[in-house]
């Protein structure tokens, strides 16, 4: 269901269709924002583990814009807006304690906000750990130094070997910080969410998703 935030963000909520909800998760969608994909998958999640999911849309105002115009623009954003925004997501889940997951460009942000203190657990599936050349502004640090700031929650790492977005040093400076992170041997960038895209594995996006989802239910 499309709703949106106080600040005017459209997001998908779906909550679980029977009980009461055990937690809240704030769905962090890849570049190309909220579509069908997304709200499917939020309301799977919602039913399957009895969440109430909140998706923000990372675009909001843009969203006809193509992806190369995308791609060029991140680096507009600030840290403090998108971080504030998936906090009054969390809050719009009406439950206490919540988890954040992300996929690419919104790993990067399921990482950077697991510094906020809103969520208990943060889950980034092939999230840029470090910002690209392209997308470096004033306005944005990399994921790396929220992700692993004292205090931020416990973060979780889901990335292929052959991900061009996520060097393997990137990686394991990540996990030698305290992170956990799992690298899929030959994967490439984007091989969980979409099974549509060439660079989808199903056995390893179901494993992924499996380690996703017992790192959440956790305290």
């Amino acid at each position: 269901m499309r709703s949106e935030l106080t600040n005017g963000v459209p997001i998908e909520v779906a909550r679980p269709g029977d009980g009461e909800p055990s937690q809240g998760l704030v769905l962090c969608p890849d570049i190309m924002g909220l579509r069908p994909l997304f709200d499917t998958m939020v309301q799977r999640l919602a039913d399957e583990n009895g969440w109430v999911v909140v998706a923000p849309e990372p675009f909001a105002g843009r969203e006809a814009m193509p992806l190369e115009e995308r791609l060029g623009w991140i680096g507009n954003f600030d840290d403090d807006d998108v971080l504030a925004t998936l906090v009054a997501a969390a809050d719009a889940t009406g439950q206490a304690q919540v988890g954040l997951l992300g996929f690419c460009m919104g790993g990067m942000w399921a990482l950077k906000g697991a510094s906020t203190g809103r969520f208990h657990r943060a889950v980034s599936f092939y999230g840029m750990i470090r910002m690209p050349a392209q997308w470096q502004s004033p306005t944005q640090v990399d994921a790396f130094d929220l992700a692993t700031r004292p205090g931020a929650c416990p973060a979780l790492e889901l990335v292929g070997s052959e991900d061009p977005w996520v060097p393997a040093a990137d990686a394991a400076a990540l996990a030698d910080a305290g992170s956990e992170v799992v690298v899929y041997p030959g994967a490439d960038h984007g091989f969980v969410h979409d099974p549509d895209r060439p660079a989808h594995r199903r056995d390893d996006a179901a494993d992924a998703w499996a380690r996703a989802i017992t790192f959440l239910n956790q305290p």
